[in-house]
């Protein structure tokens, strides 16, 4: 993998040349101020002050119970000490003049990734933003956007540079109705789609099996005249979502290898695999399903111990499994 491949995934790059067939997209450039404080780490996690005076959100991130937190040694000289709220005046303006020609929601992007590994800090357990001070928790919740600031190219062939010199915020429209089962990615080899999956891989969906043909066709057709001939690159992967009248859009553009998940392929097969007709993997029942936690809650926050919820949530797990492996003709093939 080359850096320049890797630049053609950041969505300031693809997003103006797939426009009509994407999400409707907002882009702002990051003033380095706001990249330097989402990778700050000095000192607890404060919320930016708005200038509008419209974030419910409490500038101070930390956990209330916690003593240690808390306590202040005597004689340490740090009894007075404070962490101001930083302030983008600028950017918060910009991000709420968007967020509102958007429809007064958003989901955040960096130049590569979204924060879905942070949703679990959200009051919704989403991605859905209406304030630059939403944006913010979630973006320094996240590795992914950490991978962004920091390790973007760390796999490239030609590495020359430990970042990019530019990182931009894609404010993209709220879309409360997608469906996670036609939600697909495409794995690009030398132009050619080699293959595709379904992207949520924790979950069987009966209609996949049902409609498996019909959506590797407009896959394929979309692939041909759409993206082929307007992307640059020779190996990529494109995830890209079916709307219910059967139209094909671009979500996203991801480098070939390293950091991009293969999802029911593994790289290997990908890479070495000689297949004329497209390779289609969607999860056929209930016991092919990956595992994955959806929650991505961090371990530490989870109470396992006898009696608590999730005690009560995995031993509900463990028996509605044996009951669907019982239940499924392969169990007594």
């Amino acid at each position: 993998m080359r850096q320049e491949e890797v630049d053609r995934c950041q969505i300031q790059e693809w997003y103006p040349k797939f426009k009509s067939l994407s999400i409707k997209t907002h882009i702002h450039q990051l003033p380095e101020s706001f990249v330097e404080y989402l990778l700050g780490d000095s000192g607890p996690f404060v919320l930016p002050n708005s200038v509008t005076g419209e974030d419910a959100l409490p500038n101070r991130v930390c956990n209330p119970m916690d003593e240690d937190y808390l306590a202040v040694p005597e004689g340490s000289g740090d009894e007075s000490e404070e962490f101001p709220a930083p302030s983008f005046p600028e950017l918060e303006l910009e991000v709420k003049e968007s967020i509102e020609s958007l429809g007064g929601a958003v989901f955040p992007k960096l130049n590569w990734s979204s924060p879905k590994d942070a949703a679990w800090i959200s009051g919704s357990g989403n991605l859905r933003c209406t304030s630059l001070s939403e944006i913010a928790l979630l973006l320094r919740a996240s590795d992914s956007s950490t991978h962004d600031l920091c390790h973007a190219y760390d796999s490239c062939s030609n590495k020359s540079l430990s970042r990019p010199q530019s990182f931009f915020l894609a404010l993209r429209k709220w879309q409360p109705a997608l469906r996670p089962e036609m939600e697909f990615r495409c794995f690009v080899r030398n132009k050619h789609l080699f293959g595709i999956c379904q992207r949520e891989v924790t979950t069987f969906y009966p209609v996949l099996l049902e409609k498996k043909e019909q959506l590797k066709v407009l896959i394929e057709d979309f692939f041909k005249s759409e993206v082929c001939p307007n992307f640059e690159s020779d190996n990529y992967t494109l995830d890209v979502y079916i709307t219910k009248d059967g139209r094909v859009k671009v979500l996203d553009f991801n480098p070939w290898g390293a950091f991009t998940l293969p999802l029911l392929f593994s790289w290997d097969e990908l890479s070495e695999g000689d297949n004329e007709e497209v390779d289609f993997r969607i999860v056929e029942s209930r016991c092919a399903v990956r595992p994955g936690l959806k929650t991505a809650v961090p371990y530490d926050y989870l109470d396992t111990s006898p009696g608590s919820g999730w005690d009560q949530f995995l031993r509900n797990a463990d028996v509605e499994l044996r009951r669907q492996t019982e239940e499924s003709p392969e169990a007594g093939a």
